[in-house]
């Protein structure tokens, strides 16, 4: 069996693969690339292993005249550089030592030495340079079957690295068949080490969960997350059942991973994920809004169309209640709505503080007559507030 990718057929690459095959090595593509090129799906990761070690790697480019960086030669890592692009081989490895959190390896030279440390069995995949798959754990049957195996015995493979409970989760939302189900082997290895997610690092946890949440459709994965306990070690008092409606709703809109995360909300989500300021803000932005009771129009007016919608949206599903059939109308009004007063229609009638006063009193009932109240009519208050 081949594999046909652009990526494949690029100059940088096949330089790359050239100089290392001439030198006798054996290079393959591994992991996310063939297995996304084997689904049809487009692979913004490429990674290569080979069977000699990095020194010999450095040597081979620069033999050929590429540039050969030690990124983490230590590790068995070099990064080759042709026609500019940066292309990462690293050595087969096998794990002499693992933690939970980091391994240590030695340097191997059996491909199957090499597969045998990875998580998955559909991550355990290799192609040739001329595209041709090598497999050397079965994982073609689980990937084309969408079951998400873990190499060999589950609580071993999670006991290297307790981060693949949760990759574990991301893979069945991106790769999984939502048909057959999660393996109860898998789940029962979860249940069973799951408190080894304590020992992982905030960001690494925040960033696997985001890449969850950005699935088509992760609510049966967090759903099963819930049931085993895992969604409470990761994120305290977080509760899923508004997620599966939010995706729902969601339909038509990109898919964005802060406004599921606030469907599901918890306790300090920022700290216990480690969010950036950015996506945090962001976050914490949707579910007040979506809790707030404004209006779609004041919303919009507010913030803004995208934001207004997100939000409405999120309201609908923790409130299990319908989309108003009017919403994109009222968003759009709020949206183009324009304030009609500003600070110098009230003075000097209205000065200091009370002057901002005035102003958002206004506001609010201009707002509250669906925008329609006019200058002249909003001035006409201007007594009363002064």
């Amino acid at each position: 069996m081949k594999i046909d990718a652009p990526w494949l057929y690029t100059p940088s690459t096949r330089a790359v693969c050239a100089a290392l095959t001439a030198a006798g090595a054996e290079i393959y593509f591994v992991g996310g690339c063939v297995r996304n090129a084997l689904l049809r799906e487009p692979s913004s990761d490429l990674d290569l292993s080979t069977n000699v070690a990095p020194s010999r790697v450095m040597q081979i480019a620069a033999d050929a005249s590429l540039k050969a960086i030690p990124t983490g030669i230590d590790h068995g890592t070099v990064t080759i550089v042709a026609e500019g692009v940066p292309h990462e081989v690293t050595t087969f490895r096998k794990d002499v030592a693992t933690d939970g959190r980091r391994a240590v390896v030695a340097f191997a030279t059996d491909i199957a030495e090499d597969a045998r440390r990875r998580d998955f069995t559909m991550n355990a995949l290799y192609a040739r340079p001329d595209g041709e798959v090598v497999d050397p754990l079965g994982g073609l049957d689980d990937l084309y079957a969408r079951r998400v195996r873990f190499i060999g015995e589950a609580r071993q493979r999670i006991r290297e690295d307790y981060l693949r409970i949760l990759r574990y989760f991301r893979f069945h939302s991106w790769y999984g068949d939502a048909d057959e189900g999660f393996d109860p082997e898998a789940l029962g290895a979860i249940a069973e080490t799951q408190d080894g997610l304590a020992e992982l690092s905030r960001e690494r946890v925040g960033a696997e969960m985001m890449k969850l949440l950005a699935a088509a459709n992760p609510a049966p994965s967090v759903a099963t997350m819930r049931q085993i306990g895992v969604l409470a070690q990761i994120l305290p008092g977080a509760d899923d059942r508004a997620l599966a409606p939010l995706i729902h709703l969601e339909a038509g809109l990109s898919v964005e991973a802060e406004l599921r995360l606030a469907a599901l909300g918890g306790d300090q989500p920022r700290d216990a994920l480690r969010l950036s300021k950015a996506s945090a803000t962001r976050v914490a932005l949707l579910r007040e809004l979506a809790t707030d009771g404004s209006s779609a129009a004041e919303l919009a007016y507010r913030h803004d169309a995208q934001i207004a919608k997100r939000a409405m949206l999120l309201r609908s599903a923790l409130l299990e209640t319908p989309v108003s059939p009017t919403l994109d109308t009222d968003i759009d009004r709020g949206a183009t709505a324009s304030f009609p007063i500003c600070a110098q229609d009230l003075m000097p009638v209205v000065q200091g503080a009370a002057l901002g006063r005035a102003l958002r009193t206004l506001e609010a009932e201009w707002i509250a007559s669906g925008f329609e109240a006019d200058k002249e009519a909003l001035l006409q208050r201007l007594p009363d507030l002064s």
